[in-house]
């Protein structure tokens, strides 16, 4: 196959409405449920939840007029993600907060594509996405986890059938969901801990308002995002 021809057979997927089934979205409910719930799973599957955290505070920070300087990814699923620029609170603060809402927010936003037939265009568009967020990821450990997770998608996308591609990508919507809402439980774990060096802990620096609301708001936003996208996945059953 030539260039052009791939790149036509992309363009084709990206433009195609195919709609889910009902076999596909309940595997990829099922598989997500599994990976959530086993330690050593979800070890691996948050890798994604936090790629797409650290990718929120990298766009609400360039939205902002923020430099970003770079993202790392660790082996212990935590990610950082430097900026430099306007040091005002308020900038900040929205910075901090956009990390949490992001995976359910990202979520929500596949979900309704794979329920209006754009399923298949989501894997393409999550590999372009991943070769953007490879140009600023500032770690050798970031950057394999990077790798691997847009070539496993772009091997899918261009193998898969369509049925198991809209599969793949309701599965990835259910995963930053469910996983966005167990971040959230995550974090309000390791502050009832003692830990507090969290977004949570950096809003309460910046606004003087208690970590615990910020914590609170993070669940409300995650779970709402859940809601929505399980009204739109299971509403396409």
């Amino acid at each position: 196959m030539s260039r052009a021809e791939f790149l036509d057979a992309i363009w084709a997927d990206v433009t195609a409405v195919v709609e889910p089934t009902p076999r596909a979205l309940w595997i990829s409910l099922a598989v997500v449920a599994v990976s959530v719930a086993v330690p050593f799973l979800w070890h691996l599957a948050r890798h994604m939840v936090t790629l797409v955290h650290e990718a929120g505070h990298a766009v609400v920070a360039t939205l902002l007029g923020r430099e970003v300087r770079g993202i790392r990814l660790h082996a212990d699923t935590s990610g950082l993600t430097t900026s430099r620029g306007d040091a005002r609170r308020l900038p900040l603060a929205f910075k901090a907060f956009a990390g949490y809402p992001a995976p359910g927010v990202v979520g929500l936003a596949v979900a309704w594509a794979v329920a209006a037939g754009h399923g298949v265009a989501v894997l393409w568009v999550a590999v372009a996405v991943l070769v953007a967020v490879l140009m600023q990821v500032r770690n050798v450990y970031g950057v394999l986890v990077v790798v691997v997770m847009g070539a496993a998608l772009g091997v899918a996308a261009a193998a898969l059938d369509d049925e198991w591609r809209v599969g793949l990508a309701s599965g990835l919507a259910w995963l930053l969901m469910v996983g966005g809402v167990r971040a959230v439980v995550e974090l309000q774990t390791s502050r009832g801990r003692g830990a507090r060096g969290s977004d949570a802990d950096a809003l309460a620096r910046l606004t003087h308002v208690p970590g615990a609301v910020w914590v609170a708001l993070f669940w409300l936003t995650s779970a709402a995002c859940l809601a929505a996208g399980a009204w739109l996945l299971l509403g396409a059953l």
